[in-house]
């Protein structure tokens, strides 16, 4: 059988939770609840954590865009299913559901880009932190109100953010809880580009795009390369960058590109 979200897998229906589109080495994957605001429930987790895991598989996949159906990218977890009778403990439920969807998005072999289409609040603004990119909206937002019910920044925000905005904007964003417009967030470097809402999917898969025209073995080493730089010294992360040269260099893409820059013509570079 085809991995979840793999090569040969069916496509999903209209009205799936986790909507999935093929096209030129791009994955679009959507959140799609779009009259609850994308918020998070057990299925839809466990959808997304599965697709993202056929994604990894797949070869023909060279950049994926994540994004939100409707108005929202995500309202995080569905409150409603946590007023449910028994609800499971939040370590159970993050070690279970949300922990392993952030290790996902970082683990995966092919950059993502949060394509956030409106408000990415709770969960939901972590697992846009989780990516590699991420584009905004013009009306998108960014808010961490955990606080306002009792609760803690989880699924990877307190890691992620101090390294995208730096420690005092992070604690400012995690401890008051006040909306980031997409403004504020291209001005503090939390996105790299805001655009008007009808041109947002067009230029995340345009982004996606230009990714997938690149050797797939050179962008997932520089991806890595780019996860390790806060945990290495320079000493170490120029050992990790020759060690990756190495290996970029006696592979054939590098031979292509090479070739191609002399023949003056686009690369033809291999699946992975």
């Amino acid at each position: 059988m085809p991995e979840p979200g793999g090569p040969g897998a069916a496509s999903p229906a209209p009205d799936a939770e986790i909507l999935v589109e093929r096209a030129d080495g791009v994955a679009t994957v959507t959140l799609n609840r779009p009259a609850a605001l994308n918020a998070l429930t057990i299925s839809m987790k466990e959808r997304l954590l599965d697709t993202l895991r056929g994604l990894g598989h797949d070869r023909a996949v060279r950049a994926v865009v994540l994004t939100g159906a409707g108005r929202a990218f995500c309202a995080g977890q569905d409150l409603k299913e946590r007023l449910a009778p028994d609800p499971a403990p939040f370590d159970e439920e993050l070690g279970l559901r949300y922990n392993p969807i952030v290790r996902a998005l970082r683990d995966l072999p092919q950059p993502v880009i949060a394509a956030v289409n409106g408000v990415a609040a709770g969960a939901g603004a972590s697992l846009a932190f989780a990516c590699d990119l991420r584009i905004a909206a013009e009306g998108a937002s960014f808010v961490l109100a955990f606080g306002r019910i009792g609760l803690v920044p989880d699924s990877g925000a307190t890691w992620t953010l101090p390294r995208l905005v730096g420690a005092a904007r992070a604690a400012e964003i995690a401890l008051l809880g006040d909306p980031v417009s997409a403004a504020e967030a291209f001005r503090i470097g939390l996105v790299t580009r805001v655009v008007p809402a009808d041109a947002l999917a067009a230029e995340a898969v345009a982004m996606a795009g230009r990714i997938a025209g690149l050797a797939p073995g050179a962008t997932t080493a520089t991806k890595r390369l780019l996860a390790a730089a806060f945990e290495r010294d320079l000493d170490a992360a120029l050992d990790a960058e020759a060690e990756a040269q190495a290996a970029a260099g006696g592979h054939r893409d590098h031979a292509e590109g090479l070739a191609a820059f002399v023949e003056k013509r686009p690369p033809r570079f291999s699946a992975g």
